[in-house]
């Protein structure tokens, strides 16, 4: 049997997939039609800011507890640095890009960060998911790369599509390090999710000034209130939160395993959607991260426990 812990963990990583890859193909549907990503960072932050504002007030924008580089990590991962550049890749590559590379590739670098800064070797389950995800990663990035120096619009890619996927590849890397930030803040989900987007409304008063312009209000207003209800209410106040309970239930680097999922609800969302093609290989790419996550999640030595054998437990350092 599967432990009430371990199971509501596991729903809260699958359910932050799925906003996670579905707020990827919104935001795709956005910058490439009525709202620009600069304005719809406007959206993403400053709502759940608003709705969070009694929380945050209490813990205060710079908690007691939590070391100021922990601090600085979550707001550079999962603010509004790590949005403005993924929004901005979504006017360069294609929904599934976003997802495989972005999504996929995050738990590659939280797996590599834990390493590098804790010795934290992974498992041969969490390796062999890890080494899924890695061939989805590859085969879809390079397939991108090789399009668009070729200059081919064939397939998924399109011509300068790699600039995105650098862009991805970079958000990647800072959700990455949002996930071992959070794990060793001891802030709850809720608290984390009120502190990260009260710094970003802080940051976006002079993004708006440098920038010059708000252009948000020209869109239609259905754009506007569809955008509003995603960026700010599903995915910036219920998909961090959620995502912050996977971590604590989980651990950083299980919790990250669930990234895995979003290229597979991006890509055919991407694809039933907005008509971003799918070729063999980015279909290949999609199901190698399905078992990645399978595998590096915990589900599969959940499983084995529940057999008899000893649990891992995911060293802390604090």
């Amino acid at each position: 049997m599967i432990s009430s812990r371990l199971a509501v963990g596991l729903l809260a990583g699958i359910a932050s997939a799925l906003i996670g890859g579905l707020w990827q193909v919104v935001t795709r549907q956005s910058t490439t039609t009525t709202i620009a990503p600069a304005d719809l960072a406007l959206l993403r932050y400053l709502i759940p800011a608003l709705l969070l504002w009694p929380l945050w007030r209490r813990t205060g924008l710079l908690p007691r507890s939590v070391p100021r580089h922990l601090l600085l990590g979550m707001v550079l991962g999962a603010g509004l640095p790590f949005g403005l550049i993924a929004m901005s890749g979504t006017r360069l590559a294609p929904a599934a890009h976003m997802g495989v590379l972005m999504a996929g590739a995050s738990p590659l670098f939280a797996a590599l960060f834990a390493w590098a800064l804790w010795r934290d070797r992974p498992d041969r389950w969490r390796t062999l998911g890890l080494g899924c995800m890695a061939g989805g990663v590859l085969l879809l990035g390079g397939g991108s790369l090789t399009d668009s120096f070729n200059g081919s619009a064939g397939g998924m890619a399109t011509a300068g599509a790699w600039r995105g996927d650098l862009l991805f590849l970079t958000a990647a890397a800072l959700w990455a390090g949002f996930t071992l930030c959070f794990r060793r803040s001891g802030l709850t989900a809720w608290q984390g999710a009120a502190v990260v987007n009260a710094w970003s409304a802080v940051l976006l008063l002079p993004w708006l000034l440098w920038r010059g312009e708000l252009r948000l209000f020209e869109a239609p207003l259905r754009d506007l209130l569809w955008q509003a209800a995603w960026q700010g209410v599903v995915a910036g106040l219920l998909g961090l939160a959620i995502f912050g309970v996977a971590i604590g239930r989980l651990g950083a680097a299980r919790a990250a395993a669930f990234g895995g999922l979003a290229p597979v609800i991006s890509a055919l969302g991407g694809w039933w959607w907005l008509g971003d093609a799918l070729a063999p290989l980015d279909w290949l790419a999609v199901a190698l991260a399905l078992v990645g996550v399978a595998l590096a999640s915990g589900v599969v030595q959940a499983r084995q426990n529940s057999s008899g054998q000893p649990p891992h437990k995911e060293p802390r350092h604090d």
